[in-house]
């Protein structure tokens, strides 16, 4: 049955995103917090070194557990369609502290390590330290995750931004006992990185189970009523991000191959960490879609035009304007080469931050057809013409040094946004999990 339209308002709209990008902005906040404590330690880079190769692993390990917040957003209507996902989470936090085990109590995790992340033999097991707490971080997230879905959809996105909060505040003051006793190793950030989730996480599970309780046990027209079901629309997301955690290394790989290398792959870091900082806010176009646009297209669509700008005009202002300048030298302490390098890799992102908005809108579509199999498409797409940029340019422009990276990864989004919008054109809508869901 296709579901009556209704009037959604932009008061609407803004009190269910705004909580969520503030929310996301406030994550960049977690990692000063550690980063800081780390550095009171008395060999703050390897400490910091230890910490930040067990936090790149756990960026590929923790994924499987992100995503469940957007599969319980767009899936769980009724408490039998929870039950069903709360099935898939477990198996979910059941394969990542597996894996988690295997990476620290056997040969494995030394093997990784040591070959693929290239650390010295006699800070591996500091790394492997670390790491041992870390993964239960993954446990956390995807606990807090799966009952952010539950509340995204009912409209209660501020208790993301309260857990937050709370998570921030929570971690300031195990920094500052940590400073006060004193730190040694790179296990105290996981530690703090840790006890934050697990803040994060009880605020959600205790909001999302109230929720929960006060669903229906069965939406007659609702279809989601076992774990295939939920499964079959989790599975092509999870495949993607088998291929979405290649673009990092081969951007990293590839910058070594350049003019100056250390150059290149610095300047290539701090632009994409500003990129990052200035876009988080708007990295959640995907549940305004999930969750208003069967209800009043129009509404998301004015919604989206409104801010889709915004993070290229910000982008564009500091790679074009002396802003740019300012918040390099002046902000970050970025001087010479460097923040020349960094201006110009920053002149690139602009095509990455003008197609991000529409991206992730266009994933929410997706997700709302039930067609989840193409973002896997669309990611080796994305992969595919990143590579290809990487190897042109270093063959044809090696002296652009950072520069590479940042168009590489711009036209690859560029051709995901390409991909997706055309799939979305040709392919009509399946019979999925989602026909005929309604709010």
């Amino acid at each position: 049955m296709t579901q009556k339209e209704h009037a959604v308002s932009m008061r609407t709209l803004w009190s269910f995103f705004l909580p969520l990008g503030i929310s996301a902005s406030l994550v960049t906040i977690s990692h000063v917090i550690i980063n800081s404590t780390l550095t009171r330690a008395a060999e703050p880079e390897r400490v910091i070194a230890s910490y930040a190769i067990a936090m790149s692993l756990l960026m590929i390990t923790e994924r499987p557990a992100v995503l469940l917040r957007q599969t319980c957003s767009a899936l769980v209507r009724d408490r039998r369609s929870f039950q069903s996902m709360l099935t898939v989470a477990q198996l979910v936090f059941a394969s990542i502290l597996a894996l988690g085990f295997i990476i620290c109590y056997t040969p494995l995790g030394t093997f990784i390590f040591k070959n693929i992340f290239g650390v010295q033999e006699d800070n591996v097991t500091g790394v492997i330290n670390v790491y041992q707490v870390l993964m239960f971080v993954s446990l956390f997230s995807g606990i807090r995750c799966l009952y952010q879905g539950v509340i995204i959809y009912n409209l209660r996105t501020k208790w993301l931004t309260i857990g937050m909060a709370i998570r921030l505040a929570g971690m300031y003051l195990l920094s500052l006992y940590f400073i006060h006793t004193g730190v040694t190793t790179g296990v105290v950030g996981a530690q703090i990185f840790l006890f934050g989730m697990i803040i994060e996480a009880a605020v959600s599970f205790a909001e999302g189970r109230l929720l929960v309780k006060k669903m229906p046990i069965k939406l007659d027209e609702h279809p989601v009523e076992n774990k295939r079901q939920v499964f079959s629309f989790y599975r092509p997301l999870l495949l993607s991000t088998l291929i979405t955690v290649w673009i990092g290394p081969a951007i990293n790989i590839m910058l070594g191959k350049t003019w100056d290398a250390e150059l290149a792959i610095a300047s290539f870091a701090i632009a994409a960490s500003l990129v990052s900082l200035l876009t988080s806010f708007f990295s959640y176009f995907h549940q305004i879609v999930l969750n208003f646009y069967k209800v009043d297209p129009a509404a998301v669509r004015k919604f989206t035009l409104m801010l889709g700008f915004i993070p290229a005009l910000l982008i564009g202002l500091i790679a074009y304007t002396p802003i740019g300048i300012f918040l390099l030298e002046d902000i970050m302490g970025v001087q010479g080469r460097l923040q020349a390098e960094s201006l110009r890799a920053l002149q690139a992102f602009v095509l990455l931050t003008l197609v991000m908005p529409w991206l992730d809108t266009l994933n929410g579509l997706v997700m709302v057809r039930g067609q989840t199999k193409l973002i896997f498409g669309s990611q080796a797409a994305n992969l595919g013409f990143t590579f290809v940029t990487l190897v042109l340019f270093v063959w044809l422009a090696p002296e652009w040094n950072g520069t590479i990276g940042a168009w590489a990864q711009s036209i690859g989004m560029a051709a995901e946004l390409g991909f997706i919008a055309l799939a979305l054109r040709f392919i009509k809508p399946m019979d999925t999990v989602l026909a005929g869901s309604a709010r």
